[in-house]
């Protein structure tokens, strides 16, 4: 190659210096897209967030590329690379509390406020605007079926058929906080939950697209239901695995919340709060769960796949997890959003989850069932570096070498031409 690169001339250096930047740019570009396997990366933190945390995050299940992310200053950035870059999509005042894609329709996103009402895009996230009949409400959850979107507020749910206008839908002196669909076909069933006061906590159930309510009182502890998600259906039956989080646990149910299994405690996860749940798409048995640790070091990012019985850590590189979106691959990506608390400092990450053993840019690993953390976690610049570089490696190497062989051959024409 030296020995090839030596008799070009000026001109065809040129042209060839060229070309490999242009494909050492497109192999860091490809690196970029196609994360390491079970690796966490960082990712370019949001345009002007300064020290507000991120609540909100979503990618499009039809394209994990595309992201939306929202946090406690209110507004909404939009990222079509994966999180490397970011720009803002809709400024705001009220802290984002949710964002969601439809999973039957990518270009519909929500987005939810505290105290601001409800935002509706129908491009994918580009262009926002305020949806109707959550005016001034605290809108907190969404969720989809195939013909009817639902939103838990601090004043009951509400429904839509498009997400552009909503109506009140019952449980209108309840504040909740979580919403899932059980079944996404007519007839529509929907479950809502959230802070049951006087210490109890109530679940709500509706088989009739939230036209009538019946509470479920499932045996379950904690004083508020933060999450709730439903899996996609399992090879056989129509029930959907129904995975509940509270401020104090993790629970499951397979049989449409009638009955209820504890996840968390003794040797499964710690008891604490749970403040997200993603499913992957196609398995219903594979999820992940994760929780900012209300405050404590207790927080962190766990995987099962096998509905619970077992879980694992995904170490990740701070215990305090404020957002997660869950992308639609057969290995999926995970977007996290953490917060470190010590000097305010929102970020974020991308992890491939292949099974194999995580790998990130710090050693300290998250908090298991029988074990708490004593030092808070800490990421330093060398860190960040790694988690930067790390699949870059190979691309920037090649890149040197081709600069280095190209500078000789400039050398050697020079020299050439004085003789």
């Amino acid at each position: 190659m030296a020995r090839n690169l030596l008799s070009l001339t000026p001109l065809r250096l040129a042209a060839t210096a060229a070309a490999l930047c242009s494909l050492i740019l497109a192999s860091s570009t490809a690196a970029a897209a196609g994360l390491p396997p079970s690796t966490w990366v960082a990712l370019t933190t949001l345009p002007g967030a300064n020290h507000s945390p991120i609540f909100a995050l979503a990618v499009n299940p039809a394209n994990d590329q595309q992201l939306i992310a929202g946090n406690g200053a209110g507004g909404l950035y939009q990222s079509e690379d994966g999180g490397t870059t970011w720009k803002s999509v809709h400024p705001g005042t009220a802290s984002i509390l949710a964002v969601a894609f439809s999973p039957f329709n990518p270009a519909l996103v929500l987005a939810g406020t505290q105290g601001g009402g409800g935002f509706v895009s129908t491009d994918g996230g580009t262009h926002w605007a305020a949806a109707s009949g959550l005016e001034n409400r605290n809108v907190r959850a969404f969720a989809f079926a195939r013909t009817l979107v639902v939103t838990g507020t601090d004043h009951g749910v509400y429904t839509s058929e498009t997400g552009v206008a909503w109506t009140a839908s019952g449980l209108a002196t309840t504040s909740i906080d979580a919403v899932s669909v059980a079944a996404v076909n007519p007839p529509v069933k929907l479950v809502a939950g959230g802070d049951g006061g006087q210490g109890a906590i109530t679940l709500y159930q509706s088989v009739d697209g939230g036209n009538s309510w019946a509470p479920l009182n499932p045996a379950i502890s904690g004083t508020i239901i933060t999450r709730l998600a439903s899996g996609p259906l399992p090879p056989t039956g129509d029930v959907r695995p129904l995975v509940v989080g509270t401020n104090s646990g993790l629970f499951i149910s397979t049989d449409n919340g009638k009955t209820f299994t504890a996840l968390s405690a003794g040797q499964l996860l710690p008891s604490t709060d749970y403040t997200q749940i993603g499913f992957t798409a196609t398995h219903f048995d594979r999820f992940f769960v994760a929780s900012d640790g209300g405050g404590a070091e207790s927080g962190g990012l766990w995987s099962t796949a096998d509905s619970g019985q077992h879980f694992s850590s995904l170490q990740p590189p701070l215990p305090s997890v404020t957002a997660l979106a869950v992308s639609g691959d057969q290995q999926p990506i995970l977007f996290v959003a953490t917060f470190r608390a010590a000097d305010h400092v929102p970020m974020l990450w991308a992890f491939r989850d292949t099974g194999g053993t995580p790998q990130g840019p710090v050693t300290n690993a998250t908090p298991t069932a029988t074990a708490s953390r004593t030092n808070p976690p800490g990421t330093s610049f060398l860190d960040l570096l790694r988690a930067l570089f790390s699949s870059q490696i190979p691309y920037l190497a090649l890149g040197v070498v081709a600069l280095l062989l190209i500078a000789l051959a400039v050398v050697s024409q020079l020299r050439s031409r004085r003789r």
